[in-house]
């Protein structure tokens, strides 16, 4: 067994359900401490974080990622149990196999290739590591930037081990992302017997055209590098579960992902302004989790695609596509930021589970990158 998946199947076993880490970072940092990375501990809240960091001077390539992972759901489902890292025909189980514990171990094992073979390395790397990506994301990532900004401190490169990959490891490199904005429009009416529509006002009734001018608005084409803008309603609730009584309020749930041809606060004026043209007794609470990014093509993505296309013969495509990430509260910090990492395919399923094979090769990828980085400079 491989170093690499030899470390995931120690982070599998801890079962860190978000927001717990139920000790993985003390595992990273005891490896990490050995090879000379200074630790940074920085709890905020019941979320734990870790900033490690090697090296002196120059630029500063970090790996981002979350030790904490999506609960199992019935764990009877599961043909092989969530935190027992079993292997099978190759094929390592368990939950946060792919999301994102096999990138954990690939990063620590290509810096101990990386540092053990080459004493004396110039560059500095660090690890940005939370227990708060899948939960809130709150006191996570976004605290530690804080923190780090606070402190003077900045990241040049940053590899974010999301499983990026598609159909085979490295098809795919995600060199930014959509921004989400969401919402909970709350329309008000008047509470009636659904016999006497006069003596009552029904809000999901006033809220239709509403909804429907939205869904059907086409927001934008989107760009080179971005789909179009989306809106999706992805609740409604409303009524007192009676057949005969009409509501006395609705509230809709609702997503935009959004392009760069987009702003947040335009996105809020055009949702506000048209309620208000129609007439609605509304509130709408917004919820907004980060803006769009973009890493253009330069050092980053040209030593990424390099090096898998040196591991793996494959020449990788760029996308933006999918959710959010972590990303998201780096790039503001002018770093360039990419996610790269095991196939997505099985991510918060039921026997959720990688290769083996490829968290080796993935391991060597990251080592690649880190080389062309450095040796470039």
């Amino acid at each position: 067994m491989s170093p690499t998946v030899e470390l995931a199947r120690e982070l599998i076993r801890l079962a860190s359900v978000t927001p717990e880490d139920a000790g993985c970072q003390e595992l990273m940092i005891e490896r990490l401490s050995a090879l000379g990375f200074r630790i940074e501990c920085l709890p905020f809240g019941e979320v734990k974080n870790l900033w490690a960091e090697y090296g002196e001077a120059g630029p500063l390539f970090a790996f981002a990622g979350h030790t904490d992972v999506v609960p199992t759901g019935p764990e009877a489902r599961w043909t092989h149990p969530p935190f027992a890292a079993e292997i099978v025909d190759g094929r390592l189980y368990g939950r946060g196999a792919a999301d994102m514990k096999g990138s954990l171990a690939a990063m620590i094992t290509a810096c101990e290739r990386l540092l053990t073979e080459n004493p004396g390395f110039p560059g500095r790397i660090a690890f940005l590591i939370t227990s708060d990506e899948e939960g809130p994301a709150v006191n996570g990532t976004r605290r530690v930037v804080d923190w780090l900004v606070e402190n003077g401190r900045t990241i040049d490169w940053c590899l974010v081990g999301e499983p990026s990959s598609e159909k085979a490891l490295g098809d795919t490199i995600k060199n930014g992302r959509r921004g989400s904005l969401s919402g909970t429009l709350t329309v008000r009416g008047i509470q009636g017997h659904i016999a006497y529509p006069h003596l009552a006002r029904n809000p999901i009734h006033d809220a239709a055209p509403v909804l429907g001018e939205l869904c059907s608005r086409e927001w934008d084409s989107g760009n080179q590098y971005f789909p179009p803008t989306s809106f999706q309603i992805s609740n409604i609730s409303g009524g007192t579960g009676a057949e005969n009584v009409i509501p006395g309020q609705v509230e809709i749930m609702f997503n935009f992902r959004y392009s760069t041809e987009q702003t947040a606060a335009g996105l809020k004026d055009i949702v506000e302004q048209t309620c208000a043209r129609h007439g609605l007794d509304y509130q709408i609470d917004w919820r907004h989790s980060g803006a769009p990014f973009l890493t253009p093509v330069g050092d980053l993505v040209e030593a990424s695609s390099a090096a898998i296309a040196n591991v793996t013969g494959i020449e990788t495509r760029l996308s933006t596509a999918g959710g959010t990430s972590d990303g998201r509260f780096i790039a503001p910090m002018g770093a360039q930021v990419i996610e790269l990492g095991p196939l997505n395919a099985t991510i918060h399923q039921v026997d959720e589970h990688v290769s083996t094979h490829e968290l080796d090769a993935l391991s060597r990828i990251y080592e690649n990158i880190m080389q062309r980085l450095f040796d470039s400079k």
